[in-house]
């Protein structure tokens, strides 16, 4: 998730590993806050991958700055991040998909079309598999609440999904 929330701010602008965080905190701060310790490791790897590359220079207070900036297959594989199948863990699932959804504008109308099926073919998915845990287990009170909400949530991004469909249709 990092590496597609830093392409995704590189995608923008030029920026420090400083400003790569402002970025992702100003954008995404709902959905996830990442710290220095994990921008960093991420920003190399995208680099050893060729995916984003660094300029060095001084800033006029006379401190080395490290500037970072997407490269052509940082581009491709920011997409195929996007495009990934979604997560099988239920509970990582939502998040990512949201965060997928936020970054949208950088896929093509066909590429958001696969992209928006796999996401809603995955939350069928998951309020059948909640549906069938409930019918065929005898849950307490706590829990049988706990499964209902998760089965509102679902339906209900599957609803947010659609709106998407619709405006991509558009």
């Amino acid at each position: 998730m990092i590496e597609l929330l830093i392409l995704f701010e590189l995608n923008k602008t030029v920026l420090t590993m400083y400003g790569v965080s402002k970025e992702i905190r100003g954008d995404f701060s709902v959905l996830t806050t990442p710290s220095y310790g994990t921008i960093k490791p991420a920003l190399r790897r995208l680099e050893n991958g060729g995916f984003v590359k660094t300029q060095k220079s001084i800033s006029e207070g006379g401190r080395p700055s490290t500037y970072y900036s997407i490269t052509k297959d940082g581009v491709t594989e920011l997409k195929r991040l996007i495009m990934e199948e979604p997560l099988e863990n239920p509970i990582q699932f939502l998040p990512m998909a949201r965060i997928k959804l936020a970054c949208t504008e950088i896929l093509n109308k066909d590429e958001q079309a696969i992209m928006l099926k796999a996401l809603k073919t995955k939350a069928e998915s998951v309020i059948i598999d909640t549906k069938n845990l409930m019918t065929f287990k005898d849950l307490p009170g706590c829990q049988r609440l706990v499964f209902d909400n998760l089965i509102c949530e679902y339906n209900n991004f599957i609803s947010l999904l659609e709106g998407f469909e619709n405006a991509c249709a558009g």
